[in-house]
């Protein structure tokens, strides 16, 4: 396990997709395969079976499976964020056998619970926090948790960050600011937003697309840290046709893209268990001909570093 500090997470944080065999069953070998591309092409945060990797289709075991992968591929050389969530024991459960296969820390994912407030979300972080004892990272993407609650729980010894995943930077700005920098604000919003967010404060960014062109994303997140706004931005125009194909539909494309771009790389991670969008046949021929011109410029940048 890396040692864990706080600016090692100043990444690309690439949210690892998962395979399934012609069974359903969690396929680890092409899971290894591509992590082991992803590191080669820079990549040192990994986010497995999150929400583009189907977090939600999948069970404890699955996820420990794949911490415990992802941790023999990588070694000490990056860092591992497990993600957890639903009921409270089961991510209590889940956190605690992530750790002890090679996690170091978790992302608590958002609330899908149905009637919630602060005053019970403030209950579920602080069990969570006080029983994993670990860096975890909170991903917002609705109004609960609110700006004040994490303000809030800014000051637990074992809360580092937070994944903002709403589309509002004034609000943002605002609670960045008065944080007074307890915490790590990261774009959960990937390529789209991450120059606007970084100008913002952002010390990095989750990825999806990564899975595809990680060489691309680094580079972009590497341009976005020396304030290089012009080939941060020449390289997220290499990336957004990704992002924007994904976002169609109420980002319903988000992970069934990401599952067929990857053959285009010879790796077959199957299909999106359900209750996720399966392509058509006329999608998988669109998105085959859209990813050509990205692997292009994967394949560029990958051939400088060798050269």
């Amino acid at each position: 396990m890396a040692d864990f500090r706080r600016e090692s997470l100043h990444q690309a944080q690439v949210v690892t997709l998962t395979a399934f065999d012609q069974n359903d069953k969690l396929a680890l070998e092409p899971m290894r395969q591509q992590t082991e591309r992803l590191f080669e092409g820079g990549v040192r945060v990994f986010i497995p079976c999150a929400g583009s990797s189907e977090f939600h289709a999948m069970d404890n075991e699955e996820i420990v499976a794949s911490i415990e992968m992802t941790r023999q591929v990588v070694g000490d050389e990056a860092h591992i964020i497990c993600p957890v969530g639903l009921q409270l024991k089961s991510a209590i459960d889940l956190g605690q056998r992530a750790l002890a296969a090679g996690a170091d820390g978790v992302l608590v994912m958002p609330l899908g619970h149905p009637y919630q407030s602060d005053s019970g979300a403030r209950d579920y972080y602080t069990t969570l926090l006080d029983e994993l004892a670990c860096p975890s990272i909170i991903y917002k993407k609705t109004p609960i948790p609110s700006n004040n609650l994490l303000l809030e729980l800014a000051s637990h010894p074992h809360l580092v960050g937070i994944k903002y995943s709403l589309t509002d930077i004034s609000g943002y700005q605002n609670v960045v600011a008065a944080d007074e920098g307890r915490l790590d604000w990261f774009c959960g919003l990937a390529e789209r937003y991450a120059p606007f967010y970084a100008l913002a404060g952002a010390p990095g960014y989750t990825s999806g697309a990564g899975n595809i062109c990680p060489r691309v994303t680094v580079a972009m997140h590497a341009a976005l840290a020396r304030s290089d706004w012009e080939e941060a931005l020449r390289l997220q125009q290499i990336i957004m046709p990704i992002e924007t194909y994904r976002a169609r539909a109420d980002n319903s494309y988000n992970i069934s893209f990401l599952k067929h771009a990857i053959k285009s790389l010879g790796f077959d991670f199957g299909d999106p268990r359900p209750p996720y969008r399966q392509l058509t046949k006329e999608e998988m021929l669109e998105i085959d001909e859209m990813i050509a011109p990205i692997v292009a410029a994967e394949e560029e940048l990958a051939a400088t570093v060798v050269s």
